[in-house]
């Protein structure tokens, strides 16, 4: 016990809206179901927890995780609940404090029990049919300060991490963790070639249809993770883990999960490091500056983006940087930094061009091919044009070159090549061109499942308004109207604005 307030427990409680007696008695209910009968929660250890900052014994952190969760329909841990023994409870890091109360960097020996806990209370809010989107997003900056020094440190294996608990099995973290156990070679090849099969599904269609299938496997990989395996087998499950819990943020940012997703490519981050790959840790970071940038934020991606490309390590390869650079670019871009995103785009084809691809890539950059370097160039280009019209040319040419290539399936990056050069279109003055591109994009995107290729097909919309006189483009705007979900039409015309616009 503390005695100083449990500031997380309490400011949940708060938002809850639960009085102490309601919490004893949920508690109560929730520990029988689970099993535990014998507890016996009353108003008096409920005020403890809260008011001196006890943190009570197995069961009830997990309880109160859950209870959590399902009254806020988002994942809280018991990380959030500030319920973790290690260290001082309810205690802010001085560097987050009220915009990321999660602690981060973790101790490294509870990467394996966040994970587990974390995606075991996102299959809860599946199951249940909860929303999981009502956490605020942590600021870019919070993020890249706390996991500044963390990051640049040397990494350790989890297999030669200090041995807290028994040396084949630890207590489950979560609710929904699969009965694991200790696996080989073969097991973790089958588990490597998973990823592959999710990965092509959420390029093809969108992360709407798989993403509980990638957290549920993700979610058994970490169970696996809580047993020691022999040291380079330890080390490619934290490279599972790693690219799952990437593929899992991705696909809960496709479909608006935002919250969620940032916290995926924060464990992403973590396990990569775990693994003793510092350049996947590097690109797990540079998702969430994507999804910064999309969100209207792109100073905050710069933030993230310095330490993706400063803790990348000295193993990165020429074509990752080049990666790195046109997220970087795109952020430029949405804040109207011209000569600097130019600049950026240079050492980007620089460094593509200059991998002779004597190393193969890892499995995770197999995707970033020429085309999705152009189709970023046009990404950026066309999110300059908003403040430079003339950009727009540029961004043309370099979606013509991405589409051109667009031959491997990836049908979501192909809608976003569409939009690119339908906007860029009409920034261009050319709306004959502009409908042509917008029309493929609309044909394409009936049977993909995410939410941020209609993000992008309204940003579209906006600027159709000035040409809403020429008969194609008002057919365009009613059919867009028509087809966009629920909850996503535009409301009313607009001009050029300087919305967010989504990544490929």
């Amino acid at each position: 016990m503390s005695g100083e307030p449990n500031t997380r427990l309490s400011d949940l409680f708060g938002l809850a809206g639960w009085s102490k007696g309601e919490l004893a008695r949920l508690v109560n209910r929730q520990a029988a179901a689970m099993g535990h009968p014998q507890l016996a929660t009353d108003t008096s250890r409920v005020r403890r927890w809260i008011d001196m900052g006890e943190i009570p014994r197995d069961p009830v952190p997990r309880v109160l995780a859950a209870l959590f969760t399902e009254r806020l329909g988002r994942v809280v841990t018991i990380e959030d609940l500030g319920l973790v023994r290690h260290g001082r409870a309810g205690k802010r890091p001085h560097d987050g404090s009220k915009e990321h109360p999660d602690g981060v960097p973790w101790a490294p020996e509870r990467t394996a029990a966040v994970l587990t806990e974390f995606t075991g209370m996102d299959l809860m809010l599946n199951r249940r049919g909860l929303v999981g989107a009502g956490a605020a997003l942590a600021a870019g900056s919070a993020l890249s300060s706390a996991m500044h020094d963390w990051l640049h440190a040397d990494p350790a294996l989890a297999a030669d991490a200090p041995d807290l608990h028994h040396p084949l099995h630890a207590d489950p973290a979560g609710f929904d963790r699969y009965e694991a156990a200790p696996i080989g070679a073969q097991e973790v090849e089958e588990l490597e070639r998973s990823v592959e099969v999710f990965r092509a599904w959420d390029a093809a269609r969108g992360g709407g249809l798989q993403r509980k299938a990638v957290v549920g496997q993700l979610n058994e990989v970490g169970g696996m993770l809580a047993y020691h395996h022999p040291s380079h087998l330890q080390r490619r499950l934290w490279g599972v883990a790693a690219n799952l819990a990437v593929l899992a943020g991705w696909m809960s940012h496709d479909v608006g999960l935002e919250p969620t997703a940032q916290k995926y490519f924060v464990i992403a981050a973590h396990a990569a490091r775990e693994g003793g790959d510092r350049p996947r840790a590097g690109e797990a970071l540079s998702r969430a500056a994507r999804q910064m940038v999309h969100l209207g934020r792109p100073d905050e991606a710069l933030d993230l983006m310095k330490l993706a490309q400063s803790g990348s390590g000295e193993q990165v390869l020429p074509r990752t940087k080049a990666m790195l650079y046109t997220i970087e670019a795109w952020a430029q871009a949405s804040m109207g930094k011209g000569q600097a995103m130019r600049r950026t785009l240079g050492r980007a084809e620089d460094l593509f061009v200059s991998d002779k691809a004597d190393a193969p890539p890892p499995d995770w950059m197999q995707t970033f091919k020429e085309e999705d370097l152009y189709g970023m160039q046009a990404l950026a280009y066309r999110t300059l044009a908003e403040f430079e019209p003339g950009a727009a040319a540029h961004a043309q040419h370099y979606a013509d070159k991405a589409l051109a290539l667009r031959i491997d399936g990836r049908q979501r990056s192909k809608i976003f090549d569409y939009l690119s050069m339908a906007s860029a279109c009409f920034i261009a003055d050319d709306p004959e061109q502009a409908d042509r591109y917008a029309r493929l994009a609309l044909v394409s995107m009936g049977s993909n499942s995410s939410q941020r290729t209609w993000d992008r097909l309204r940003q579209m919309y906006r600027l159709t308004a000035e040409y809403a006189g020429y008969p194609r483009i008002r057919e365009l705007r009613e059919e867009i109207e028509l087809t966009l979900p629920k909850g996503k039409a535009p409301k009313g015309p607009t001009g050029r604005g300087r919305g967010g616009v989504a990544p490929a």
